[in-house]
């Protein structure tokens, strides 16, 4: 009961300190951009920036992301990361790195893949708050999202 009560006074305050709360926003390509999902993504950025206001907005993607699909990211504010090697290690070392270096107040993930709960559990360690924000329901990770403050479901 004291850690609800302790959630709902964080969100409120987080609410009245939104202008002044830095959110940081890694978003997985790979694992939340699939046609399955259908994610939008001024939708994954809005989810975000109910937290306050972002400050990283960052969309990780392989090498073999279309030329479309990275101009559109642009155009949408995100920097796009393009990544030879595995995107999800490269997502948890900026992740981690961003969060313990003060850079943000809040860190959110968009991802159904479990391998980011210690990026979530070492950030709330530190003192951040997090978020899961999963694509849809058949995108949802139970362990990101029992690893995280708030957990974002799209489409809801």
């Amino acid at each position: 009961m004291v850690d609800r009560l302790r959630a709902l006074q964080d969100r409120i305050s987080a609410v009245d300190n939104a202008d002044r709360v830095r959110v940081g926003l890694f978003v997985d390509g790979p694992n939340v951009l699939r046609d399955e999902f259908d994610v939008d993504l001024d939708d994954v950025r809005d989810a975000a920036a109910e937290f306050g206001q972002l400050g990283v907005t960052r969309l990780y993607l392989d090498e073999h992301a279309t030329p479309g699909l990275i101009q559109a990211a642009e155009a949408r504010g995100y920097e796009v990361v393009i990544t030879s090697g595995d995107v999800d290690v490269k997502l948890a070392i900026d992740a981690a790195e961003t969060a313990v270096r003060d850079e943000i107040d809040v860190l959110v993930i968009a991802s159904r893949d479990t391998d980011f709960k210690p990026v979530l559990e070492t950030a709330g360690r530190n003192g951040i708050r997090t978020v899961a924000i999963a694509p849809g329901t058949h995108g949802r990770s139970d362990a990101l999202r029992n690893a995280a403050n708030d957990a974002v479901l799209l489409g809801e």
